[in-house]
């Protein structure tokens, strides 16, 4: 039965069923819902990308293989961590998977306690990275506030302009990006200027300054 998309799961995707069902036994029985899969396709076609938890995925399948289905789930928005498992002559393609971004790889037969540490450090990350997109959604929703007036002074308070120098840049009175200065700082929910820096700049396509140069606080 497929658990609710809130709750963090380990899919398995495996087509040898003795591989499947001995994963979800041990999964199961160390309290982990589990979903099983015989192939990378069914599983596309039934686990939407906002679904949580971890990808247990065998390197060779029948079909789209472990490889191709690791792209597959990178180009359709899936952030779910990956876990290979592989046979011994598969090891290069499984170093491969996790130079392309897999997790970790298991290779076969592999001990209960290597799959259950794999598997919760994969679902601590799958928690650090749904916390990390939503940081910068969150980022992303006060700039959309702004107006373009209020993002051309934002923009240079975060390369370190001081009010007055703003001010000539936009052809404005100090008065005027005071204003302009204090609106943003509301919609971005800061208090200062080095709260606004570490803020944006926080978001990783940010075009600020590498380095900008703290404002004093009077914004002179």
């Amino acid at each position: 039965m497929a658990e609710g998309p809130a709750v963090p799961t380990v899919f398995v995707v495996d087509d040898d069923p003795d591989v499947r069902d001995a994963l979800a036994m041990l999964l199961t029985a160390a309290g982990r819902p589990v979903e099983a899969w015989a192939s990378a396709d069914a599983f596309l076609a039934g686990c939407g990308p906002e679904r949580r938890g971890c990808l247990i995925l065998d390197v060779r399948l029948p079909g789209m293989n472990g490889l191709t289905a690791q792209q597959e789930l990178d180009s359709r928005g899936y952030t779910l961590p990956v876990i290979f498992i592989s046979g011994h002559g598969d090891i290069p393609m499984a170093v491969r998977a996790v130079s392309a971004g897999a997790l970790d790889f298991l290779e076969k037969p592999f001990s209960e306690m290597a799959v259950l540490d794999c598997v919760d450090r994969a679902l601590v990350e799958d928690e650090h990275r749904r916390s990390e997109r939503e940081r910068i959604r969150g980022i992303e929703r006060r700039l959309a506030q702004l107006t373009p007036r209020e993002r051309e002074v934002m923009d240079r308070l975060v390369e370190g302009k001081v009010n007055k120098i703003v001010a000539r840049e936009l052809d404005c009175s100090t008065r005027t990006v005071e204003i302009h200065r204090a609106r943003v700082l509301h919609k971005m929910g800061v208090a200062n200027v080095s709260q606004l820096v570490r803020y944006v700049l926080g978001h990783p396509d940010y075009p600020g300054a590498a380095a900008p140069a703290e404002e004093e606080e009077s914004g002179g």
